[in-house]
């Protein structure tokens, strides 16, 4: 058998466990994880190699039922756009807090032809019998999916999955340079980085009423060692936001900074300088202009 290489597409409902399955089956943390819905915003795309496989992953933000702001349609059209290219399409549900497949997307899911599995996650919160009970459900709503019931924080299943994975990749060269882990640039995960830390950090609106935009990214290769100066914009909506992140004396984003910088030096495996800095600017998820300079649309 020749080389072999295709996308795996990842889907489901917020908060289901997708990016911290992508995580384990990488071995390594691309994706920000935290306990909050709607973590991930975009469409993030990491590359497993090996000298027999590349598997092209995609990440998608959680399918949000009826969304509030244009941000959130434009989330929802990055999670159907995995449906349209995948050649194994992962529909990932919450066992603990199963929710209904909205009909829409079960009319984009039967139009796919690909290799389909299903996966029932957070298997270690639930017996066994509730585990048959759902899966019995979910064969019968889904009879063309295989099924996988997984641990994903536990990593159980997880290597059975990547078996099933394997074996249904088609044949054919890489997509991507085999030392290439992701489509994204360090800027990118540079600001995950920082807003996981927001939803970490806050509560309530704040978190959600949050974009992070990274302005400088400079390597100061004179020193030995090799400090990256990185400036940050934290976009809010409302000036009372913007008090509640800076904090008393700015104490709350004095944390942040030092929080978001220990990750930053981890994954750039450098020294970090890190200045952030909040804007107001009012109603931006719902405003076509910003939308479209953050990314979220085209």
């Amino acid at each position: 058998m020749g080389h072999l290489s295709g996308f795996v597409n990842i889907i489901g409902a917020p908060n289901v466990g997708k990016s911290t399955l992508l995580n384990a089956l990488l071995g390594e943390k691309l994706s920000i994880i935290t306990h909050k819905p709607q973590t991930t915003r975009h469409r993030i795309i990491a590359i497993a190699n090996t000298d027999e496989y590349q598997i092209v992953f995609s990440d998608t933000p959680g399918i949000i039922i009826d969304p509030n702001y244009k941000m959130q349609q434009a989330m929802n059209s990055f999670a159907f756009s995995a449906l349209e290219d995948a050649d194994i399409l992962i529909y990932m549900i919450d066992v603990k807090t199963p929710t209904e497949i909205m009909k829409e997307l079960k009319n984009k899911i039967s139009k796919v032809s690909c290799k389909k599995l299903l996966l029932l996650n957070k298997i270690d919160l639930i017996t066994p019998e509730e585990l048959n009970e759902l899966a019995k459900k979910y064969s019968e709503e889904l009879p063309d999916f295989e099924m996988i019931a997984i641990s994903a924080l536990e990593k159980a299943g997880t290597q059975e999955l990547l078996n099933v994975i394997i074996k249904h990749l088609p044949e054919g060269p890489p997509y991507y340079p085999k030392d290439q882990f992701s489509d994204r640039s360090e800027r990118f995960f540079v600001s995950e980085i920082i807003r996981e830390k927001i939803l970490q950090l806050y509560h309530q609106e704040i978190p959600y009423s949050c974009e992070v935009i990274v302005n400088s990214f400079k390597e100061d290769n004179q020193r030995k060692d090799k400090l990256v100066r990185i400036g940050a914009d934290i976009v809010v909506s409302r000036k009372t936001q913007k008090s509640i992140l800076i904090g008393k004396g700015g104490s709350s984003i004095k944390q942040l900074g030092t929080e978001a910088r220990k990750d930053i030096e981890q994954f750039l495996e450098r020294k970090v300088f890190l200045e952030l800095y909040v804007k107001v600017k009012e109603k931006w998820r719902d405003d076509d202009r910003y939308l479209k300079s953050y990314g979220y649309l085209h």
